[in-house]
């Protein structure tokens, strides 16, 4: 469990530290949200809710026993007792559910068409969908997973953090950056008493999220990894459709985009060799002051006295990092509090906050071993 907690303390100093001035300039922002603070209803009143339903569907007298002992489970989630109270009292949404749970069936290419049947309740329909949409996401099944929730609101649920932390794990497992940032800037404005570990997630997403660039070599590889990834998701779920071909299509061509980029380049560097001493018309780089696009490498050491003129890579230490991750809660708090000011210094707000408050757990579960 050690092991464990000191990974994730890396993680999310590796993330805070190297993506710090890159959150400060994407910041998430809101776009068109005329929405107020989303708060879920009590136990007492989804059972309630519960309760009338499975009377509506005239299942209530013959399945009290049942249901009590469903709502007697307090260590269930408010969404998964909802669920199962749908099992007892509808035989589609039992069979429904069960098909999205279950890991050996195939997953589903339409959306069930329960879902938009008007006949339902608005009560049952939502909240079957967030069970069902929930279940293909943590099968990696993001897109009817998606779908399915697009068709309600995070307000019509019982569960609204729920619904916005799912919406976002399959936005993001589709690469689409913008609508993933949207809903989990919802997910942290709107709904305080969302769970920390979905706070948690939310926040590293979006710092993976930061790095989603083409502004180098690196970079697009990356985003050629990420599409791959896509299809190799897709192939293990059966899908080697039209869709699929046409995304292993599309990263060949950036491959060979990129193969001709690297390739232009060593042609232009080839132009120029022996160490940058350019013959007839080429001008070698020299010492400068630092202007940008020349070279800053010094021609002695650099004093003390004087600030450096090169710029840095902005690089955090990884493995200085690990190091500190594994003996978090031992060292001075004065070191702690030095590390963590370096690494959210720039970082915005909500994140900032939600990463001290991890950390200061962190430091109480190491205290009391």
């Amino acid at each position: 469990m050690r092991r464990f907690t000191g990974w994730v303390c890396a993680a999310l100093l590796v993330a805070c530290g190297a993506s710090a001035n890159a959150a400060e300039k994407s910041s998430l922002k809101k776009e068109n949200f005329t929405f107020g603070t989303l708060a879920a209803p009590s136990e007492d009143q989804v059972r309630v809710q519960a309760a009338t339903w499975l009377k509506g569907v005239g299942k209530y007298d013959a399945k009290r026993a049942e249901f009590d002992v469903i709502w007697s489970a307090k260590d269930k989630a408010l969404l998964d007792r909802v669920a199962e109270t749908f099992v007892l009292g509808d035989a589609e949404a039992a069979k429904l559910l069960a098909e999205a749970k279950n890991p050996g069936s195939s997953a589903p290419t339409t959306l069930p068409e329960v879902l938009s049947d008007t006949k339902k309740s608005s009560f049952f329909r939502s909240n079957l969908a967030l069970a069902y949409a929930k279940a293909l996401i943590n099968r990696k099944v993001y897109e009817e997973g998606l779908e399915t929730l697009k068709l309600f609101k995070a307000e019509q649920v019982i569960d609204p953090a729920s619904f916005l932390f799912f919406k976002a794990v399959a936005e993001h497992g589709l690469i689409e950056k913008k609508a993933a940032d949207e809903t989990i800037s919802r997910l942290l404005d709107d709904v305080p008493t969302a769970p920390e570990r979905y706070k948690m997630v939310a926040a590293l997403m979006h710092f993976d999220m930061i790095s989603w660039t083409d502004k180098s070599v690196l970079d697009k590889l990356a985003s050629i990894g990420r599409k791959m990834d896509n299809v190799q998701r897709r192939l293990a779920l059966e899908r080697g459709g039209q869709k699929t071909q046409k995304q292993q299509k599309d990263i060949v061509a950036r491959l060979d985009e990129l193969i001709k980029e690297l390739e232009n380049q060593n042609n232009s560097d080839s132009q120029c060799p022996n160490g940058g001493n350019c013959p007839s018309g080429g001008q070698a780089k020299s010492p400068s002051n630092g202007k940008p696009g020349e070279n800053t490498q010094a021609s002695a050491p650099q004093q003390d006295s004087n600030g450096g003129t090169g710029k840095g890579p902005g690089e955090v230490d990884i493995k200085k990092l690990l190091e500190k991750a594994e003996v978090w809660g031992k060292l001075p708090a004065r070191e702690r509090e030095a590390i963590m000011l370096q690494a959210t210094r720039d970082l915005d707000p909500r994140y900032r906050e939600i990463i001290m408050e991890y950390m200061k757990r962190l430091s109480q579960q190491e205290g009391t071993r």
